[in-house]
């Protein structure tokens, strides 16, 4: 058993005056076929070990890792001092029930006014439609998930047929879509949607309105 070393503690340390000093490794230098035959006898159980406690020792990895001490506890998270609470910031209980923190999620969004977008018949020539819109558009029954589903459809494999097929997603199954878009049509008409935001086809709406393909249409 070596002598201990002692480190000095975090905050008694004076950075100004540290310097490093760069460790002399004793390795040799390996590459090609014969770094690979060296993997190899380092993975034979024995032999490897042997080798790995033998280029240890001669580069004072020991010392280093067993023969120090380091008078502070070990850190397993990152600890941060104290910060002021920032204003207009709600913080959600993480083992709250989920309709609380629904709720709370809620009064942090923005007021949304229909009739900003939707005014009687007609719809604003440009948009981008976010996932209020479309929640409020299938409960208002201005339009259904399936309506949606089936412009999503023949919007992605009228791509296919492009002199340069230009997919727009890397995965499409228009049967899935269609099953879910049908099944979430009759959950809203039974008044049962899965939550106040979670819409049917979010990540597709999403993708498309994003680039400005997809609009809403009244229904009827």
């Amino acid at each position: 058993m070596g002598k201990k070393r002692v480190m000095v503690p975090a905050k008694e340390l004076d950075l100004l005056t540290v310097k490093y000093e760069k460790e002399t490794i004793q390795a040799p230098h390996l590459t090609g076929s014969i770094l690979k035959l060296f993997v190899r006898i380092i993975e034979i159980p024995i032999i490897g070990s042997l080798i790995i406690s033998f280029m240890k020792k001669e580069n004072n990895m020991v010392e280093m890792l067993q023969n120090t001490e380091i008078p502070e506890k070990p850190m397993f998270k990152p600890e941060f001092p104290p910060q002021e609470a920032e204003p207009s910031v709600v913080i959600v209980d993480e083992e709250g029930k989920p309709t609380d923190r629904v709720e709370s999620a809620l009064k942090c969004l923005p007021h949304y006014d229909p009739a900003s977008c939707w005014s009687g018949d007609t719809l604003p020539s440009f948009r981008y439609w976010k996932i209020r819109d479309f929640a409020y558009a299938y409960r208002s029954k201005l339009v259904t998930p399936s309506k949606i589903a089936e412009q999503i459809i023949t919007l992605v494999e009228g791509c296919k047929y492009h002199k340069a097929p230009t997919p727009l997603l890397i995965s499409f199954d228009a049967e899935d879509i269609s099953k879910q878009a049908t099944a979430s049509t009759q959950r809203f008409k039974e008044g049962n949607p899965l939550s106040i935001f979670i819409v049917p086809l979010i990540c597709l709406s999403f993708c498309l309105s994003d680039i400005n393909l997809v609009k809403l249409e009244h229904s009827g």
